[in-house]
């Protein structure tokens, strides 16, 4: 099986959503794909890790690549700092990038306890330019204290990690 994993924005260039301490989006999902990449490995998973600055690369990046799945990971944003929790979107409902979404997101809110804010539509560039069932994870709100606390601490993006990797092989059972 063939997966791409991709953690979003790139440091050194865009480093996504900032936190209150300067905790950057970029370096926390390459930390959590790159864990994810090494657990799915471990189970005789063909992965490719894509971190690039834009997005057309990324997608290109996976369909060379042929892979079977594609999943992106980001922190979560937003004006109210009392916003919390994970979200997983899809490209749309009904298909297998809803089933994917959706056991990603049942094994990171089911084993870190995260508020669950759902799995949700939305026509983001990597989702629509996949050639393969995809899904895009929001881990946590970098902006609210405890939520950006949580994807500070390298303990906890380990279980990101392995909750995204369930996540995934519960989609392909």
């Amino acid at each position: 099986m063939k997966m791409t994993i991709n953690g979003g924005h790139c440091p050194g260039f865009d480093s996504g959503a900032v936190g209150a301490t300067g905790l950057q989006e970029a370096v926390v999902v390459k930390d959590v794909m790159q864990r994810v990449a090494g657990y799915l490995r471990n189970i005789g998973s063909d992965v490719l890790e894509v971190q690039k600055n834009e997005l057309y690369q990324i997608t290109d990046a996976s369909n060379r690549f042929g892979a079977d799945l594609f999943v992106s990971i980001h922190c979560n944003a937003a004006v109210n700092r009392a916003a919390q929790g994970t979200e997983t979107y899809c490209y749309s409902l009904g298909g297998p990038g809803e089933k994917l979404a959706g056991c990603i997101q049942r094994q990171i809110v089911n084993n870190l306890g995260t508020v669950d804010r759902g799995v949700k539509t939305d026509r983001f560039y990597v989702l629509k330019n996949t050639a393969c069932p995809a899904a895009l994870v929001e881990l946590a709100f970098i902006g609210n204290p405890e939520d950006e606390k949580m994807l500070a601490d390298q303990a906890k993006r380990d279980e990101f990690a392995r909750a995204i990797a369930r996540g995934i092989t519960d989609y392909l059972l």
